[in-house]
């Protein structure tokens, strides 16, 4: 009787113990993607095209 209410317990500890596991190691990712997202042309793009827009006279 016992063994059998341990059991029952058991199933929803370790279905919350692998969500925790899962959320911890997601939260201790270093790697931000939205840290390295393009946000425009940089500076070398610029004066590159800068360069070739002032030849054209715009």
């Amino acid at each position: 009787m016992l063994l059998a209410s341990l059991s029952l317990l058991r199933q929803p500890f370790t279905f919350v113990a692998t969500k925790w596991q899962k959320l911890v190691q997601i939260a201790g990712n270093p790697y931000r993607p939205e840290l390295h997202y393009m946000r425009g042309p940089g500076p070398k793009w610029h004066a590159k095209y800068q360069a070739s827009r002032l030849n054209r006279g715009l």
